[in-house]
């Protein structure tokens, strides 16, 4: 017996060796009996599990062949783990799921299911359908037969429209694997822009390899399910239509069945990463505060993270004590009891809507990718104990021992997947690759302008037609429009009110909002107004604030959640730079999370907190590929800019962040005190056409003549340029003031040429020196060649200080206008 498998070739050598020792069966269990006394796996169910199993052992063997000669770009692999493939049989394929990089097994076990459920053979534990096949020997042939012309792209990614038997499935759901390790253009979900397990047609939302980033969108996505469920049953009872003020529209449908459930796969090791801790945590304060989150989690365990061992015991200690979380444990490795197990625990999840984990026991064969030599870290004896309890050669052994195949069969179905899995990694190697950045960037975050001035223009026809009754009741008969000037803080109320009216499908959440308001009173008053459901108070964690989001988007709510300050994102930044901007990118636009995240941020508080309500470090937000950044300094651009967001999300999936200057919330005077300058009106529904701003569009005021120097700022600094400009006219110096409004992406079109009408610039930056948005500003005027004078004012790179030292390394109105002044002299 080999004892030292490590590589492809002793893993084939070994699954020959064992199932040829075992003994073909003299007394044949039927198909439809159980194959094991006690349990409830069927024999045409663990046909079933067996085929996917064996697809996916092909894989992890065919993407180490291709890796061998360079062709391949992805070796982590399946290998031990196939045991996923029974929590595949045991939910619906209906159900989303959001898997580990080692849920093969499940993934062609789903391509399979989904093929049946469509064909309308054979039935689920739970009366869903599933899988109908006949014997090994028959299938072999049919599962084969004729996939050159079928193209094989999968249920998603199929050249051809015509229907795929469930055996047809399994051959494309490889091939749609093969093309994502060889990173094919033609890969169906990602399209060679990375290796992800993702099919709409299959309800898998891909995820990233990030360790249990995706365990906060799971959480999410239970949430905005059960949410979506609830409110389809009140409307059903009520008859009538949804509750709340001012509904101008249908709701939006969740992509998913009302009664569907999350299942989200994992390892071990995530179990200890912070993000799952705050998934988990998430879990069981909803569940305790009553609020159903119909997640099943499982924990494929193979008791390591790559080289470093789970101590014995953490991992099942650690998930049994989640609070609010219903555990479950299984042998992976067992196909029977892996599946009677699942069956249960989805089955609870789904009667119950409230969630639980699935801690499957399992090995990892092969390493933890092509490059790891585990032989440097595990001794021969542990790898020789994992492969004794090899999950593919354990489902063959159930199977002869049922005497629903030979030993024979078995080796002759292995062979046959193996063969045509090869043939179709020979095919696939040939396929086109990405070769030029524009089809790179094509998904990443799709803009359509015009598409959304319409939805903005549709919602004002809405808001001043039909809706207009139901509008006034929504504010009470108070219109905001007649209110006279507001701050800056009350116009985002009063839109964020009207997107509520427009957007049904709309939700306000984080800390402080709904009761209090909001810690600066910009959020007072929703709760009231549009109910608990669609404004909320959440638990004080970032991360799970916006992976609440992340799951709502997916579960096609329009969600607007709250980061209470700037400096509170760094502890969950990588759920909008890891999870929110990749989603569309790694799925072509199949699935999108559209998100309106508010921030309150920047300086200027006049010393007040300290540097944790001060933060001015937006580098990591404009760092993020396709994220949406807006700045709004005044009230007249706020709402406008904030109706962009929200249209931006709906229509395009855009992730927005909407980052709101704390000092200008209540500002009220420009010049002087009393003056009023910094109020605007708000503008009604008859006015937001003429009054829509564009992502990437400026601001520009003319001070004096406006001819001698442009001052681009943004923020606070559009104050303080304003006031400084009002000084340097008394001195005959005519200033263009440039807000930027949008960091992300740079209007640089109005900058350069707002830059070239005087010729001198100074760049005001109330963020950091190194990494701030001037240095994005300077380098824009760099790249089209700008031959003018130019100057950077920025904050000193420093952690914000309590009280009035925070003048001494902030931006200031003297320091503007002395600027101007030196630029001038040159």
């Amino acid at each position: 017996m080999l004892c030292d498998v490590t590589t492809p070739q002793d893993l084939d050598e070994r699954f020959r060796e064992a199932v040829g020792a075992l003994t073909a069966s003299t007394a044949a269990r039927a198909p439809e009996e159980p194959v094991r006394d006690g349990g409830t796996l069927d024999g045409v169910r663990a046909q079933a599990l067996f085929d996917a199993q064996l697809v996916s052992r092909h894989l992890d063997l065919a993407a180490r062949w291709l890796r061998s000669f360079g062709e391949g770009y992805y070796t982590i692999g399946s290998s031990g783990h196939e045991g996923n493939a029974a929590v595949a049989l045991a939910v619906r394929p209906t159900d989303p799921a959001l898997l580990h990089y080692r849920s093969g097994g499940f993934y062609c076990a789903r391509a399979s299911q989904a093929a049946a459920a469509r064909d309308g053979a054979g039935s689920g534990p739970d009366g869903g359908r599933l899988v109908h096949q006949v014997g090994i020997a028959e299938r072999v042939a049919q599962a084969m037969r004729g996939q050159e012309s079928s193209g094989g792209a999968g249920l998603a990614g199929s050249d051809t429209d015509d229907p795929e038997g469930p055996s047809d499935a399994l051959l494309s759901a490889a091939r749609d694997v093969l093309r994502g390790v060889v990173a094919s253009a033609d890969e169906p979900v990602a399209g060679g822009r990375h290796k992800v397990f993702g099919n709409s047609a299959l309800s898998i939302v891909p995820t990233t390899s990030t360790i249990a980033s995706h365990l906060p969108r799971a959480v999410g996505l239970g949430f905005a399910i059960e949410r979506q469920r609830r409110r389809v049953d009140a409307r059903t009872s009520a008859r009538r239509p949804a509750a709340g003020p001012g509904r101008a529209r249908t709701d939006a449908e969740s992509p998913w069945p009302a009664d569907a459930i999350v299942l989200c796969s994992f390892g071990d090791a995530s179990v200890n990463h912070a993000t799952a801790v705050a998934a988990f945590n998430t879990a069981g304060w909803c569940d305790h505060s009553g609020l159903r989150i119909p997640v099943l989690f499982v924990c494929e365990d193979n008791g390591l993270g790559i080289s470093v061992r789970s101590p014995e015991g953490w991992v099942a200690n650690t998930l049994r004590a989640k609070p609010g979380i219903r555990y479950f444990a299984a042998d992976g490795c067992d196909p029977v009891e892996a599946y009677d197990v699942a069956v249960e625990a989805a089955a609870w999840v789904r009667r119950h809507r409230r969630p639980a984990v699935l801690h499957l026991s399992t090995v990892r064969l092969m390493g933890h990718a092509g490059a790891d030599a585990e032989v440097a870290y595990r001794t021969a004896a542990e790898i020789a104990r994992d492969l004794e309890r090899d999950p593919v050669v354990a489902t063959a052994r159930v199977l002869v021992e049922a005497g629903l195949v030979t030993p024979e069969e078995v080796i002759a179905r292995y062979d046959e997947i193996g063969w045509q899995i090869r043939k179709v990694a020979e095919e696939v190697i040939g396929e086109p690759k990405l070769d030029n950045a524009a089809d790179i960037v094509a998904p990443l975050a799709p803009r359509r302008p015009v598409r959304v001035a319409r939805a903005i223009t549709e919602a004002a026809n809405r808001a001043a037609g039909p809706g207009a009754a139901a509008r006034a009741a929504a504010f009470d008969g108070k219109l905001p429009e007649n209110a006279g000037p507001l701050t800056l803080a009350q116009t985002i109320n009063a839109a964020l009110a009207d997107g509520l009216i427009e957007y049904p499908q709309m939700t306000v959440f984080g800390e402080d909002v709904a009761a209090k308001g909001g810690v600066y009173g910009v959020t007072k008053g929703l709760r009231e107004r549009f109910g608990a459901s669609r404004v909320f108070d959440t638990l004080l964690d970032e991360t799970s604030i916006l992976g609440l989001g992340l799951g709502a988007g997916l579960g096609g709510m329009l969600p607007v959640p709250e980061i209470q300050y700037l400096a509170y994102l760094h502890n969950a930044e990588d759920q909008l730079r890891g999870e929110a901007a990749t989603m569309q990118f790694f799925s072509r636009g199949a699935y999108r999370n559209p998100m309106v995240v508010r921030i309150a941020g920047l300086a200027y508080q006049e010393g007040f907190g300290g540097h944790f309500h001060n933060d001015n470090s937006l580098a990591v937000l404009r760092d993020i590929p396709g994220l949406v950044l807006a700045v709004p300094a005044r009230a007249d651009d706020a709402a406008p800019m904030l109706r962009t967001c929200l249209a931006s999300a709906a229509v395009d999936g855009s992730v927005c962040v909407f980052l709101e200057p704390i000092a200008l919330y209540h500002t009220r005077d420009l010049y002087v005190e009393g003056d009023g300058e910094w109020l605007a009106p708000y503008v009604g529904p008859g006015g937001w056409s003429a009054s829509h701003v564009p992502i990437g569009r400026a601001r520009v005021y003319g001070v004096g003549s406006a001819e001698d120097i442009t001052i681009i700022t943004f923020g606070n600094g559009v104050r303080m340029s304003l006031r400084a400009a009002a000084r340097l006219a008394e001195e005959e110096i005519g200033t263009r003031v440039v807000d930027l409004r949008w960091l992300a992406p740079l209007p640089v079109a109005d900058i350069i040429r707002e830059a070239s009408a005087t010729g001198r610039v100074l760049v005001v930056d109330e963020t950091r020196r190194s990494g701030g948005v001037g240095e994005g500003v300077v380098a824009a005027l760099v790249d089209a060649g700008f031959v003018g004078s130019a100057r950077r004012i920025a904050a000193i790179d420093t952690f914000i200080p309590l009280g009035p030292a925070a003048q001494r390394v902030l931006v200031s109105e003297e320091a503007i206008t002395q600027g101007a002044r030196t630029l001038l002299a040159r």
